[in-house]
């Protein structure tokens, strides 16, 4: 295993450069568009990237940073495996409750940490939200290398793996001996690799995605729910993964568009929130957020990369050794059946289907995803 030291951690707040703004609005407004798409399946149609776009330069508020801005955050240099350090942003909000125990949140793509912002409130301070002091925690929620506020790699093998040693390193700098994890997308790779490779340490985790392949046995006697869910997972991978191969494959050649046109960047983000969200899915004002974030910082080509530095290593972690709780929500990209996630997730102590809600969980259902931590955890760790 790779190791890992971590730096002073030094408090940082979000902002925005004035001459920025006026850049973004500059190049919308100037904006090529192409025709109107012939067919739905060929992709996000015009009228809803111009309508975002005429709200990104006109009444889009640029609130997120203030919401950022509300939470302790901090950034501190991590070095895995000897290679260049990269300057992680964290938000690191503790408990008031004495209780309460650690847990690391990972986003993944096209996400952000602006995803759980609506999430901290109840997860740290639950009794002011309704709940049990039993359910508290204190909240550690790191940016991924390359994504949002967080450095840039400048070295190759920032995988899931890598960054799941990164994590342990930031959890135990901020002196956590034990923690629980919970991500989703690319998160959800991140928490199964903290579990596999620190199961000493990581207590139980929560996912929001499955990451595992059908045995032999479900995909020749599958159930209704999972011939359903078999079906979905082929029509995605025919008809919605486009994406996936090119940022597996080029992501520096896909990321010079993306980085210079702000229109074409929305459209690319947009398209994920709409198909991968349940109805009435986010606001525009937080699928903006996300653009926004993504725009601001740059990071459209660093964030596609690790789509081809995690896709090139593989997924295959094995069997989780840790107790796992499994939220599928209706729109996720995958709905594997309880026989199926036991697959990855051997020692499961908690499943569920929740009633609405899609990959974005704690974005677009902050208040049953908080739910579905909060009985995970107490499922795994009563």
């Amino acid at each position: 295993m790779e190791t890992v030291s971590v730096g002073a951690a030094v408090p940082f707040r979000a902002a925005l450069d004035p001459a920025a703004l006026q850049d973004l609005r500059t190049r919308l407004m100037m904006t090529r568009w192409p025709p109107e798409r012939t067919e739905p399946a060929q992709g996000i149609s015009l009228d809803r990237v111009q309508q975002l776009c005429e709200t990104w330069s006109s009444t889009y508020d640029f609130g997120f940073v203030d919401r950022l801005n509300a939470w302790p955050q901090f950034t501190a240099p991590v070095t895995v495996g000897g290679v260049d350090p990269v300057d992680v942003h964290f938000l690191h909000v503790r408990s008031p409750e004495p209780g309460a125990r650690p847990l690391v949140l990972t986003h993944g793509w096209p996400g952000s940490v602006l995803e759980f912002l609506d999430v901290i409130g109840p997860l740290t301070d639950p009794v002011a939200h309704g709940g049990e002091a039993e359910d508290a925690f204190h909240v550690v929620i790191p940016a991924l290398p390359g994504f949002g506020f967080s450095g840039v790699p400048t070295d190759a093998g920032w995988t899931t793996s890598r960054i799941a040693v990164a994590w342990d390193g930031l959890m135990q700098s901020l002196g956590y001996d034990t923690y629980l994890a919970q991500g989703g997308d690319w998160g959800a790779s991140v928490t199964n690799w903290l579990a596999a490779q620190f199961p000493d340490r990581v207590l139980a985790i929560h996912v929001n995605m499955v990451l595992v392949r059908p045995d032999e046995e479900i995909r020749n006697d599958p159930t209704e729910a999972e011939a359903v869910a078999l079906a979905a997972a082929r029509r995605h991978q025919r008809e919605g993964a486009g994406y996936a191969a090119i940022q597996s494959t080029r992501p520096q050649t896909v990321g010079y568009a993306l980085t210079d046109s702000p229109a074409g960047l929305c459209a690319w983000i947009a398209e994920k929130y709409a198909e991968w969200s349940d109805v009435p899915g986010p606001t525009d004002q937080q699928i903006l957020d996300e653009v926004s974030l993504y725009w601001f910082t740059g990071t459209a080509a660093t964030s596609a990369r690790l789509y081809r530095e995690s896709y090139s290593a593989g997924f295959d972690v094995g069997p989780i050794p840790v107790p796992s709780a499994v939220s599928v929500y209706p729109r996720e990209i995958g709905r594997p059946s309880e026989r199926w996630a036991r697959l990855r997730h051997p020692d499961l102590r908690f499943y569920e289907n929740p009633s609405h809600g899609g990959h974005f969980a704690a974005l677009e259902v902050p208040e049953m995803f908080v739910d579905q931590v909060r009985r995970g955890f107490r499922a795994c760790l009563g």
